[in-house]
């Protein structure tokens, strides 16, 4: 059992855990059929012990519960689609009336997770070594707004260390702002409360032009937070909607490996990497490639996208026979490193993560893995009879 126990001040509360993943993975990047974030549990209860894993499974259910985890994070979602009943007739029923009689909440991070930055794709391009990594295919772009605000000098620091845990970062480039001075002036009347001046009496003020760079799904939290931090009785601010394009997000990824490698060579690298038994390929071995595309878990349907991005491969699971004949005409290689293959290694990446994150929150949570997932698929040697 592997285990990440941090000391802090006080433990979690499940909604804090919630709003955590929540900004570094947005929930709201999932796909439309996807279901995702905190399906199961009290959102005011006290977290000490959470186990992650990649699927909701009974047996990982009962672990979470014999080791007293409080919650449950996974890849997979447990809840799909609407239920009509919750009953132990039904292997989801059962899982949910089990974790929910052992007090176990169950959170999901899914497509959220492959599509956000520094989520499960860049997480597989990282381990198989791609440079100059971009999305395959570009699902949204996230719409800017520059939020502007007037602030007295004195109170510059206090109104800046509020705002920027809402700014969007730039690029690798995070905490991002910018300031100018100048003069204020207003004239307070008649029912004002003026934290500066009279009523009545012209006032001459020095300010600072505090700009920052928001999303626009930030912009109405970072308006009540400058309301409740500024000195000001009514603020001046302004919102301007901006034509830059923020960074593209999207399913898959494509890049470049440092140098070109044989097909053969690099699979076996790839079986290393992802401590796969076994691998099944399209093409020929002993072909050259560099360009390589990318989807974790089931990513046959990014097969055409792969071709038209120029790739010389497509790494990912769940391939069929169709796709592979389609793989061979087109001139693309495949390789198939299985759904599991490609997405267990976001166990110990949000171990860690959320370790990290917990931690730097002022939390004191212990963070356990599931030791008994296992890949489904077994292979059968037939010329030994041998099960590996």
């Amino acid at each position: 059992m592997h285990s990440f126990h941090l000391y802090g001040m006080t433990n979690p509360k499940l909604s804090d855990i919630a709003g955590i993943i929540n900004k570094k993975y947005p929930f709201r990047l999932a796909e439309d059929w996807d279901n995702v974030g905190l399906q199961l549990g009290d959102t005011t209860k006290s977290v000490t012990r959470i186990m992650v894993a990649l699927d909701p499974l009974p047996q990982v259910i009962t672990s979470a519960l014999d080791h007293n985890c409080d919650l449950l994070v996974t890849h997979h979602p447990l809840i799909f689609s609407p239920l009509r009943q919750i009953t132990s007739s039904t292997s989801t029923g059962n899982s949910l009336l089990l974790a929910a009689q052992g007090g176990l909440a169950l959170l999901a991070m899914h497509t959220n997770y492959d599509i956000a930055t520094d989520g499960l794709n860049d997480l597989l391009a990282d381990r198989i070594g791609l440079q100059q990594t971009r999305p395959l295919k570009i699902t949204s772009r996230d719409e800017l707004i520059k939020l502007v605000v007037f602030v007295p000098e004195e109170q510059l620091a206090t109104v800046r260390s509020a705002l920027l845990p809402h700014a969007e970062s730039i690029g690798n480039y995070q905490d991002c702002s910018f300031s100018t001075r100048g003069e204020g002036t207003f004239l307070p009347l008649a029912g004002a409360e003026p934290a500066i001046g009279t009523i009545g009496k012209q006032e001459k003020v020095a300010e600072q032009r505090l700009e920052l760079l928001l999303r626009r799904d930030q912009l109405s939290r970072a308006i009540r937070t400058l309301l409740a931090v500024h000195p000001y009785e009514e603020p001046a601010f302004d919102c301007y909607p901006l034509l830059n394009e923020a960074a593209a997000k999207g399913l898959g990824r494509i890049g470049y490996l440092p140098e070109p490698v044989v097909l053969a060579d690099w699979a076996g690298s790839v079986a290393k990497q992802l401590d796969c038994e076994t691998l099944r390929f399209v093409g020929d071995t002993g072909r050259s490639i560099r360009k390589i595309a990318l989807c974790s878990g089931s990513g046959s349907s990014l097969l055409h996208d792969a071709i038209r991005a120029g790739a010389d491969l497509l790494l990912t699971g769940d391939l069929k026979y169709h796709e592979a004949r389609e793989a061979e005409a087109q001139g693309i290689a495949l390789l198939d490193a299985g759904h599991f293959g490609t997405e267990i290694l976001m166990v110990a990446a949000i171990q860690e993560f959320l370790g990290n994150a917990l931690a730097q929150a002022g939390h004191s949570v212990e963070i356990i893995r599931a030791e008994c997932e296992q890949n489904p698929f077994r292979t059968f040697i037939s010329r030994t009879a041998e099960v590996i």
